[in-house]
């Protein structure tokens, strides 16, 4: 390296003396309530323009080809008994709510204990793996009846047929991600003497966690289409029925209006379920893992 290259350029000024080079401004950082802001308003505000756009379209093709209400309610049609159907509708909602809601937790306790049980061994996968599609494939309908006869009707039925629905996902994300471990680190923990058991728990579930939280949100909506398909074929069960019965009910009688607000309703249960999974998700992952990291993009 020259002499000239290790002395830094100065600069002179009218009297002579040496002035040091200016250095360029710092780019001022954007406060972190403001970036949060912003952030909130992206997520926010495309949807609720696709939702109010979706309602005005759905309100003129109403008003303009005469649809009359038993067939598709108006906008209007279902804010207007909003009044006289919440009351009939909290108490089914809060029925699918425990049903869809205990359904998850028991897909995701028994489908994490299968995938475990899986990835540590190959015999396992091999053996209960066909099983864990085949429960997938059967069609839940055919099933719903064979679980009355044998618990009977209510929420224990709907709650496992919820739970049916849902491992699956849990299960199949569990394994890939147990799976997925990066073999160089699996490599390193055994030069290291570390045993089976510690590596599953210190490397792999740390690492199958994206995938599992994936499954769960996935579960999330299954497991309330599984409660409401167990109402449709359960029925009442001690007296009190869900949102699958008012669903079922409305649609004989011809009340679109509060047959559409149980389906919002339903709606509703899921989004809330899905929304804790992905709140838990974003506070497990966010300092470490790039699918919940924030950006400035």
């Amino acid at each position: 390296m020259s002499i000239t290259e290790q002395i830094p350029s100065t600069t002179s000024n009218s009297t002579g003396s040496t002035v040091a080079p200016a250095q360029a401004a710092p780019r001022p950082k954007t406060p972190r309530k403001n970036r949060t802001a912003r952030t909130t308003l992206f997520l926010v505000l495309p949807p609720l323009v696709v939702a109010v756009i979706a309602i005005v379209l759905w309100q003129s093709l109403i008003s303009v080809f005469g649809v009359p209400k038993y067939l598709v309610p108006a906008p209007a049609d279902v804010l207007a008994e909003i009044g006289p159907a919440i009351g009939s509708l909290i108490q089914p909602t809060l029925v699918t709510m425990g049903e869809a809601y205990s359904g998850f937790l028991l897909a995701g306790v028994v489908g994490f204990t299968v995938a475990f049980v899986m990835a540590r061994w190959n015999v396992a996968e091999r053996g209960l793996y066909p099983y864990m599609v085949l429960l997938q494939t059967i069609p839940i309908i055919a099933v719903a009846p064979i679980l009355v006869v044998w618990l009977g009707a209510g929420a224990v039925t709907n709650t496992v047929i919820a739970a049916m629905i849902a491992v699956f996902p849990v299960t199949a994300n569990t394994l890939t991600g147990l799976k997925s471990t990066d073999r160089h680190l699996v490599q390193l923990f055994a030069m290291a003497g570390a045993t089976k058991r510690y590596e599953m728990a210190v490397l792999r579930i740390p690492y199958a966690l994206p995938y599992v939280l994936t499954g769960l949100r996935i579960a999330a909506g299954s497991s309330v289409i599984g409660a409401i398909v167990g109402e449709f074929v359960a029925g009442i069960g001690g007296g009190k029925g869900g949102l699958g019965y008012v669903i079922t009910s409305t649609a004989q009688q011809l009340l679109m209006p509060r047959l559409f607000l149980a389906v919002i309703a339903a709606s509703c249960v899921s989004l809330l379920l899905f929304g804790v999974v992905r709140l838990v998700e974003v506070l497990a992952l966010r300092r470490w893992h790039e699918s919940a990291m924030a950006t400035d993009d």
